[in-house]
């Protein structure tokens, strides 16, 4: 069972269809809808303000969402959170991603499909349009998000809302094996692919 505090009276709501994992941490306001997954050691602290995930957005291992009173930290639907991001006291619009180890700042707001590249930080009260690359520190507009990473980003959305089912259905705690086993299968995702390989094959 993931890590599940009320603070104040107020109790965090999981959706049933969603995923915590054991690890994560939950605290007071935070409302998790159906179908988003909550990865390893994430912590989404509504001590203060609330804290939204919508449906079938995922919040990747190592994440951080808190914010300010009064304020809402809020992922939209179908948005991915990479590995380490944190996120305090702004908004995410449906389907916007968030690269590994960004920071996204207070009353900033990332628009519907945008991408922010890896290691960015938003600033306070920035505005990435919809549908655009962001990147570096401070993050700045680059481009707008080709068809090509449009696609690559719904197909590894895609593989995200998969894992959500495949965690409920299959995940358990068990003990370590000694030693591999013969003939070890591996996990086989044909649309899971780093997004350079992608623009490799295609030229």
């Amino acid at each position: 069972m993931p890590k599940v505090y009320a603070i104040d009276g107020v109790t965090p709501v999981v959706h049933p269809s969603a995923f915590v994992h054991p690890s994560a941490v939950l605290i007071g306001d935070v409302i998790v809808a159906a179908r988003a997954y909550i990865g390893p050691c994430a912590s989404l602290r509504g001590d203060f303000g609330r804290i939204i995930v919508e449906e079938g957005a995922n919040i990747q291992d190592g994440c951080i969402m808190h914010g300010f009173a009064g304020k809402d930290t809020v992922v939209g639907a179908d948005c991915t959170v990479g590995h380490g991001a944190i996120l305090h006291g702004c908004v995410l619009r449906r389907g916007a991603l968030i690269g590994m180890n960004c920071v996204v700042n207070d009353n900033a707001e990332v628009g519907e499909d945008a991408i922010v590249a890896a290691l960015a930080f938003v600033k306070a009260e920035d505005r990435i349009p919809a549908r655009s690359v962001a990147a570096g520190i401070p993050a700045k507009v680059r481009r707008t998000v080709t068809d090509e990473e449009l696609a690559w980003k719904h197909a590894n959305l895609l593989v995200y809302q998969d894992l959500t089912v495949r965690s409920m259905k299959t995940m358990q705690q068990v003990e370590a094996l000694t030693e591999a086993e013969k003939d070890r299968e591996r996990f086989h995702f044909p649309t899971s692919v780093p997004l350079s390989e992608l623009k490799k094959q295609n030229g």
